[in-house]
C-alpha cells in the first residue's frame, strides 16, 4: 500500500497536526506525539499497517450546533493514530477519484469552493432556471451505505488491504457521553452498515464518492436534458434549478434518493419560484434584489438573515464579562480575525446593509465589554466613539472592504 509509505505518513501527520482538533477517545494530543517522537510513531503506525494488526479506535461523537440554532449535528473526532492514517488513506485516493467526481460537486476539493457553487447557482437563475428544488438530505453522512459505498470505492482501487481499512473505518464503533458524565459505545455503523463519522478525514472522500451516483445519474438517464434541470452540489446540501418542470424534478429525485437509500427531509425540502419566492444556499439567500443605484430589480444574492445572527452570537460571545481579564488588543484581534473571515466569504452581492448590521453589533459589543472591563457605569458612544474605536483601537471597518471585493455591490 502506497500509504506505508514514511513521506506519505509523515505529510499525512503535519495535515493532521495543522488542523489540530479536540483529543479522541485515548485522550492523546499531538503534543503527546511530540514529547513520544513523532518519527518513532510513525514507525509503529507503518509497522501495524503492514502487518496488519492495526485496529482503528472508538469514534467519540460531540454534539454541535448547526446553523441557525436548528438544532444539533453529530461530529466524529477519530484519535490521532486514526486520523493520520485516514489521512495517508485520502492523500494516496484523492487524485485516483479527482477525475471521477462531477463538476457540479464542490465540496471537499482542490480548486473549488462554496463561493463556486454559489456562482454557479447565481449564473444558473440570470440564464432561465427560476424554479428551484430547494433539497435536504436527512442525516446525510449517517446514512451512507456501506455496501453500495465500497463498491463506490472498488471502482477504482482493486487493493484488499485498503478496502479492508476502509470498511474497518466505517464500522468503528461510536463513543458518547452523557449529561451525567457517563459514557457509551454504540456499534450502529457495522450492525446496520451505514454512516460515515462526519469530522473524519476519509469521510469528506467517500461522501462525495456517493453523492456523485446521484449527479451522474441525474445526467445519464437523461434527467438533466429532458427536464432542463441542473443540479449544485456541496456535500450533503444541493439545489436543482430547472427552467420550468421543478415538480417533475422533485418527483425524480425523490425517487433516486430512494434507490441510493438516502432519505429526502420533507419538511426542508420544497419547490421555489423566483422571482416571487426566495431560498437559502451555502449560506447566501437568493432572490429579488434592487440596485441602490437605479432601483432595477435584478435576481441575486445577499448574505441569508441566519448568518448574519450567527455571526453577531459569536461576537458577543467572544465579548462577554467573563473575558474581561483579556488585553483589549487581543479581544479586538479576535473580532477583526472573525469578521475579516466573515466578509471573505460573503463578499457577492449587496453586502452593505449585512456588514453595517455586523460592524455596528461588533462596536456595541465592544463598548459594553470596555466598559466592564474598566467597570465604567455609563458606557456610550461619547467615551467611545466610532472613530476611537476604529482608528485608535483598531476595530475592522467591513463597510470599507466591499471596495476590495470587485463583485460585490454596496
Amino acid at each position: 500500500m502506497q500509504l506505508l509509505n514514511a513521506c506519505v505518513l509523515a505529510h499525512a501527520y503535519d495535515r493532521c497536526k495543522a488542523n489540530d482538533g479536540a483529543a479522541g477517545v485515548d485522550l492523546q494530543e499531538f503534543r503527546d506525539v511530540e514529547e513520544y517522537g513523532v518519527e518513532r510513531w510513525l514507525d509503529e503506525l507503518a509497522q501495524e499497517l503492514k502487518s496488519r494488526t492495526y485496529q482503528p479506535q472508538a469514534v467519540r461523537r460531540v454534539m454541535i450546533d448547526k446553523l441557525g440554532g436548528t438544532g444539533k449535528r453529530p461530529l466524529g473526532i477519530p484519535v490521532i493514530k486514526d486520523r493520520v492514517a485516514e489521512m495517508a488513506a485520502v492523500l494516496v485516493l484523492e487524485p485516483i477519484f479527482e477525475a471521477d467526481l462531477q463538476p457540479e460537486q464542490y465540496a471537499y476539493r482542490t480548486g473549488r469552493s462554496a463561493l463556486d457553487a454559489v456562482k454557479h447557482v447565481h449564473t444558473l437563475l440570470n440564464t432561465g432556471h427560476g424554479e428551484i428544488v430547494d433539497a435536504d438530505l436527512k442525516g446525510y453522512f449517517d446514512s451512507l451505505p456501506h455496501s453500495e459505498l465500497l463498491k463506490s470505492v472498488a471502482r477504482r482501487v482493486v487493493d484488499r488491504a485498503m478496502l479492508h481499512l476502509i470498511k474497518m473505518w466505517l464500522e468503528a464503533p461510536v463513543e458518547e457521553t452523557d449529561e451525567h458524565g457517563n459514557k457509551h459505545r454504540s456499534t450502529r455503523n457495522r450492525d446496520e452498515g451505514r454512516g460515515t463519522p462526519q469530522g473524519s478525514p476519509i469521510s469528506p472522500l467517500l461522501s462525495n464518492l456517493y453523492m456523485r451516483r446521484f449527479v451522474l445519474g441525474w445526467k445519464k438517464l437523461g434527467y438533466e436534458k429532458r427536464l432542463k434541470a441542473y443540479i449544485v452540489n456541496y456535500a450533503d446540501d444541493l439545489v436543482i434549478c430547472c427552467r420550468g418542470k421543478a415538480e417533475e424534478a422533485l418527483a425524480t429525485m425523490r425517487a433516486m434518493m430512494s434507490a441510493l437509500k438516502l432519505t429526502v427531509n420533507e419538511k426542508k425540502t420544497r419547490v421555489c419560484q423566483l422571482p416571487e419566492e426566495k431560498f437559502d444556499f451555502l449560506g447566501y439567500t437568493f432572490g429579488r434584489c434592487y440596485s441602490p443605484e437605479t432601483g432595477r430589480a435584478y435576481l441575486g444574492t445577499s448574505p441569508a438573515k441566519k448568518r448574519v445572527q450567527r455571526i453577531c452570537h459569536s461576537i458577543s460571545e467572544e465579548t462577554r464579562r467573563n473575558k474581561t481579564q483579556l488585553d483589549r488588543e487581543t479581544v479586538v484581534a479576535t473580532l477583526n480575525r472573525m469578521m475579516i473571515g466573515w466578509g471573505n466569504y460573503f463578499c457577492l452581492g449587496p453586502v452593505s446593509k449585512a456588514y453595517r448590521a455586523v460592524e455596528q453589533h461588533a462596536r456595541r459589543r465592544l463598548r459594553q465589554w470596555l466598559g466592564a472591563k474598566h467597570k465604567q457605569k455609563r458606557v456610550g458612544t461619547t467615551r467611545y466613539p466610532d472613530e476611537f474605536l476604529h482608528d485608535k483601537f483598531g476595530l475592522v471597518r467591513l463597510t470599507k472592504r466591499t471596495a476590495s471585493f470587485p463583485w460585490a455591490t454596496s
